[in-house]
Parts: structure tokens; sequence; C-alpha cells
């Protein structure tokens, strides 16, 4: 047994300045390689984040904007249509004061027309009333003494 003690008493001794090497790969690890790593993962997070929240808020920004400009857009169609309203409503109104013009001039015409077919009329009338006694005067006579001609 002693002989295994010594024997481990050897490894031991052997494995120390291993051990001491292990230590101190360890700590020069931490020191150059885990501890500057972790750093850079840190500020990359941190950098990851914030950019993250930028794009959050410029994607509010936009929508805000787009929103507003639909607002815009929806405010700039409601006065064209009103505009056009207006302009179809006057359209309508001076289209409705032509016709009434041009229904009273034709009713002015239509009325001196009659007026004046009236006037053609009656003198008609009174050319045949008095041509009816001068026409009746010459049919008599034309039958008259064609009928004295054959009674004698």
């Amino acid at each position: 047994m002693q002989e295994i003690i010594q024997q481990l008493e050897g490894f031991f001794v052997g494995a120390v300045p291993t051990m001491l090497l292990f230590i101190v790969l360890v700590l020069a690890y931490q020191f150059l390689v885990q501890g500057p790593l972790t750093e850079t993962l840190k500020q990359r997070r941190a950098r990851t984040i914030g950019a993250l929240e930028d794009a959050q808020k410029a994607i509010e920004k936009a929508e805000a904007s787009a929103a507003e400009y639909a607002a815009k857009l929806r405010q700039a169609r409601a006065e064209v249509y009103k505009a056009r309203e207006q302009r179809v409503k006057q359209w309508t109104s001076e289209r409705d004061a032509a016709l009434d013009v041009a229904r009273k001039a034709a009713g002015q015409k239509v009325a001196q027309a009659r007026v004046e077919l009236e006037a053609e009329a009656e003198q008609a009338r009174k050319s045949i009333e008095s041509s009816a006694g001068e026409l009746a005067s010459q049919v008599v006579r034309a039958i008259l003494p064609a009928a004295a001609g054959s009674s004698r």
C-alpha cells in the first residue's frame, strides 16, 4: 500500500505543473478571450436592441405620416368632389336659365306668329266678305244670262 501511495504521490507531484499550467491557461482565457468577447456581445446586443427600437420608431413615424397623407388625400378628394358638385349645379342652373330664355323667346315667337296668323285670317275673311258680293254677282251674271237665253 505504501507503494501505491508513493506512486500516487509521484503522479500528483508530476501533475502539479500541469495543473498550474491549466489554471494559468483558464485565467488567461478569462482575461484575454472571454472578457472581451462578453463585452463585445453586450455591445452588439445593445446596438441591435437600439437598432430595433429605432426601426420601430421609424415604422411608427412612417405609419403616422401615411395616415396623415391619407387624411389629406381624403380631404382633397372631398374638396374636389364639392367643387365638382358646385360646378355641376352652376352648369345646371345656367342650362335651366338658357332653356327658360329659349322657351320665353319661342313662346313670344309663337304668340307673335299667332297674332300675325289671326290678322292674316281676319284680313282674308274681310277680303272674302268684300269680294263675296262681287263673286255672287258674277255667278248670277254667268248663270242668269245662260238661263235667260235658254228660256227665250
